[in-house]
């Protein structure tokens, strides 16, 4: 979140990339930190995806990384990615 928010303060787009377990966490942080980042949050859990489960997942996230750091300043709130959930 720190380094989305420097990124964003020298005027290089960015966005925060983590899983659905720190939905909650990030906005709170967000708020903590006054700055409402992009983010893109993949499904929950990381540490025991193979290879080719994490390239998927980075697969199916890009769309919408790309998405939110051609938008310019965040003006769509965060993404969640694939299975079964929603833009939010």
């Amino acid at each position: 979140m720190h380094d989305i928010a420097d990124l964003e303060s020298r005027q290089i787009p960015g966005v925060g990339v983590a899983s659905s377990e720190f939905i909650d966490a990030a906005a709170a942080q967000s708020r903590t930190l006054g700055f409402d980042p992009a983010m893109v949050f993949v499904p929950h859990p990381i540490q025991n995806r193979t290879d080719a489960e994490m390239r998927t997942l980075a697969d199916e996230a890009l769309g919408d990384i790309l998405r939110l750091l051609c938008a310019g300043p965040n003006t769509a709130g965060p993404s969640t990615s694939k299975e079964g959930t929603e833009d939010t």
